[in-house]
């Protein structure tokens, strides 16, 4: 099975989780009990939730906060505690959790990249039968409703949506006689006509540690991650045509656009960081970025398109992602849990967080409604609807990511530690190896 899906260009911003369907149709993930593994449900006590840390997390806070004071008032006897972690240590958080189910939250948030393989590792509990009770379920996005789907079980709630598109400073290029950048070609021009002219600048500020930020280069280029390959996957990233979008990734590693000495360690917070600040003339951000620059010190001064392609008018794709909230199995308050994350997941919070962050909502219902309020989202549901792709809907992915393969394939090539043949040949050699243990 290929790891690609074209969105019709006729689908509306309804589709933005079309590629989430991925995750379910292909995971070998076992099915697991009704019971959290605690064999309890207490209906009071306190409930510790994980939620993920946000460039600028204020904004995020006061809308959970609004729905924890709601649930709250539903269950006078029961406590609710919120820690943010970052994205990058999820996967040694997650492990620790699953571990060790006394000092592991009961609620927690998590990427659509993620659902297989907690599943398989035992988890996430099965909420099948409250998801499919809870009356705002039914305007879900069927292809959301697939994030959170294993071997037709459900594992929590979709929580938002999200894909990338290409952030430039208007200011900058009006200074420049530059228009948007059309091809991937004008983009690497752009961005070096802009550290050129401003050297305190980067051009395109890029990350070695940012993957979903180099995968549209290498989609672009008609590469692949990894194709299936007798009910499992056999990795890809070392194809000629994957080797090729590395190699125009690559390419704005220097002292020309964004040097690798500052660069090659950037993730994609790092980045959109930069932008916010004013230290770039472009970025590739995403919808849920969108807050986080407007509270920077560009606000006024700034544009989105999609990300180009390689030919002129098209977009490059980009990775459809988005996260979920999920009830652990070990929690010894189920009934709360579920309640909360259905709080957490619901319409209400979710049009907030649309407000607050710039999220997509899972449901058919709000995100129309956000929509047509805020143009802001236009460039990324075009990006979404000129095709977008999603990552091996493998529970080998989470090992893949949390290892760092790919970053590590970035950083040794902008290091000039290996060429570009020998790391994505390491780096195919890995996620082979990482398919192979999960069958």
């Amino acid at each position: 099975m290929k790891l690609s899906v074209k969105l019709p260009v006729k689908l509306p911003a309804r589709t933005a989780v079309a590629l989430a369907a991925l995750v379910v149709a292909t995971a070998c993930a076992p099915q697991t009990s009704d019971n959290s593994s605690s064999g309890k449900d207490e209906k009071t006590g306190t409930l510790r939730v994980w939620l993920f840390q946000e460039v600028n997390n204020g904004p995020k806070e006061k809308v959970v906060d609004a729905a924890v004071s709601t649930f709250k008032k539903a269950h006078k006897d029961t406590k609710v505690t919120i820690e943010y972690i970052p994205v990058e240590t999820r996967a040694q958080r997650m492990k620790a959790a699953f571990n060790d189910p006394k000092s592991a939250p009961d609620v927690i948030e998590y990427g659509n990249t993620d659902t297989a393989g907690y599943v398989k590792d035992g988890g996430l509990a099965d909420v099948t039968e409250e998801f499919t009770g809870w009356s705002e379920a039914k305007d879900t996005d069927p292809t959301a409703k697939q994030s959170v789907t294993v071997d037709g079980r459900i594992y929590g709630a979709p929580f938002f949506v999200g894909v990338r598109a290409l952030y430039y400073r208007t200011d900058i290029l009006k200074d420049l006689g530059l228009e948007a950048p059309k091809t991937q070609a004008e983009l690497i021009s752009t961005a070096k006509k802009i550290r050129a002219a401003e050297p305190d600048l980067y051009g395109l500020v890029v990350g070695g540690a940012y993957t979903y930020g180099a995968m549209p280069f290498i989609w672009s280029q008609g590469g692949e991650i990894a194709q299936g390959k007798g009910g499992s996957y056999a990795a890809t990233i070392d194809s000629a045509a994957a080797q090729k979008g590395i190699k125009t990734y690559t390419s704005l590693f220097g002292a020309d656009n964004c040097p690798a000495a500052k660069c090659a360690g950037m993730t994609g917070n790092d980045t959109v960081t930069a932008f916010s600040s004013g230290k770039a003339g472009m970025a590739i951000g995403g919808d849920f970025s969108h807050a986080a620059i407007e509270a920077g010190k560009i606000k006024g001064k700034y544009a989105v398109v999609p990300l180009p392609g390689v030919k002129p008018g098209s977009v490059a794709p980009a990775f459809a992602g988005g996260n979920n909230i999920g009830v652990l199995k070990s929690t010894s308050h189920r009934t709360l849990a579920v309640g909360l994350m259905e709080q957490l997941a619901g319409k209400k919070t979710q049009s907030e967080l649309f407000d607050a962050m710039g999220f997509l909502p899972t449901y058919t219902d709000v995100r129309d409604e956000v929509a047509k309020k805020q143009p802001f989202v236009a460039p990324f549901v075009k990006t979404l609807a000129s095709g977008a792709k999603f990552v091996p809907a493998s529970a080998a992915w989470s090992q893949i990511d949390a290892s760092l393969v790919l970053p590590t394939m970035f950083q040794e090539v902008i290091s000039g530690k290996k060429d570009v043949p020998a790391a994505s040949k390491d780096a195919a050699k890995k996620m082979n190896d990482a398919f192979s243990s999960v069958g």
